[in-house]
């Protein structure tokens, strides 16, 4: 593995950062008070093939090796992780499986509208009852005839209100626990299907975030992805790479809280002189730094075993343990720099705090990432 980007991977890298510079953080603080990112964005990211990256070209996908994708998703967690959460769910979650799981006809369907920007998907398997038990659902799928009938609640779905298209997770027979659960492919605007916003969050403000209530919701039988009974795997799968995105965009939050606790720090005069001179507020910054390396570090070592087609699901694991973890305690380090003006929203860095402790929730707590780790150690089968 080289530790070097390439160059091709570096002016992906800096095509991604100066759109975030011109097109995300001027406007962060202000859609996270709206609690809105503004949809036009969708489009811009599909333009510059972001919502392509490892996808086909052949299905209009931009190509590219997983390195760049994280590259590119450090850049827009750096700038908004919101922003972030659109990409990493609507490709990392949606247009990745249907690229490794469809069938020629939902790929061809599918893939063009969404690494284009025009269709956004997002990934349907948490619900009110079941977050870490995903192998228990309820929502149920009953064939009947060449359809399918959809019933059940989702909750906490990304991108669930701009969604044309939901990856659904549904037992589909009475076999127990993972068994019996199937994916499908479920257009948004469905009869049938209700989806609410869900408000009042504590980070991720701007991401567009839904319950999704599906009432006897009847779609074709080819709407079904991949086999009968075998959506859990097709929901592992796609987590396994999903964590490695959500460790990027951790690594992108601590290095934000990184850059501008060194900026601040040079700038606050306190004792007549810069805090930057006060050996704890130095401490605090080689904290973060040596975490956003290590969490970087991690990161890298998934998408290299990914490109090498090599087994990569602990590693994952391993990465998104550590690097939402880190972007927590690099967030609330940079806070303690800023003192009382870190809890104030003029500045960034109680944003970036917010926004990080979901990163230790979502696509598998961090107990569940320990277990996981656990498991593969020791040989304990999970089932």
């Amino acid at each position: 593995m080289h530790l070097e980007p390439t160059r091709e991977q570096t002016a992906a890298r800096g095509l991604a950062r100066d759109f975030v510079a011109r097109e995300v953080t001027p406007y962060a603080a202000d859609w996270d008070r709206a609690e809105s990112v503004d949809r036009a964005l969708v489009g811009k990211l599909g333009a510059l093939g972001f919502l392509g990256l490892t996808v086909p070209e052949e299905y209009g996908g931009s190509g590219g090796d997983h390195l760049t994708y994280c590259l590119v998703t450090e850049e827009l967690g750096r700038g908004d992780s919101a922003v972030r959460g659109i990409v990493s769910v609507s490709l990392g979650l949606v247009a990745k499986t249907v690229a490794a799981w469809g069938s020629e006809e939902q790929k061809r369907r599918w893939l063009p509208g969404l690494t284009a920007g025009e269709l956004i998907g997002c990934f349907a398997l948490t619900e009110p009852g079941t977050g870490s038990d995903a192998g228990n659902l309820t929502t149920r799928a009953v064939r009947d005839g060449d359809s399918y009938r959809l019933s059940g609640t989702k909750m906490f779905i990304t991108n669930g209100t701009w969604a044309d298209v939901v990856l659904l997770f549904a037992r589909s027979t009475d076999a127990p626990g993972h068994h019996g659960v199937s994916a499908f492919l479920v257009p948004a605007d469905s009869p049938g299907l209700t989806r609410r916003a869900v408000r009042g969050k504590l980070g991720l403000r701007g991401q567009a975030t839904a319950e999704l209530v599906f009432e006897d919701v009847r779609v074709p039988a080819d709407a079904l992805l991949g086999p009968a009974g075998k959506g859990f795997s097709v929901a592992l799968s796609a987590l396994a790479k999903g964590r490695m995105a959500v460790a990027a965009g951790s690594v992108g939050i601590a290095q934000a809280a990184l850059d501008a606790a060194v900026r601040y720090a040079g700038e606050r005069t306190q004792f007549g002189k810069s805090i930057a001179h006060h050996q704890l507020v130095q401490e605090l910054i080689t904290d973060i730094a040596v975490d956003v390396d290590a969490a970087r570090l991690l990161t890298w070592r998934v998408a290299d075993l990914i490109d090498r087609g090599e087994p990569f699901a602990v590693a994952s694991a391993k990465a998104k343990l550590f690097a939402s973890e880190a972007a927590v305690r690099a967030a609330n380090n940079a806070v303690q720099v800023f003192g009382g003006y870190g809890y104030i929203d003029e500045y960034p860095v109680g944003k970036l705090l917010r926004d990080a402790r979901v990163m230790t929730l979502y696509e598998g707590t961090s107990q569940i990432q320990k277990l996981l780790i656990g498991r593969a150690l020791t040989g304990v089968s999970a089932f």
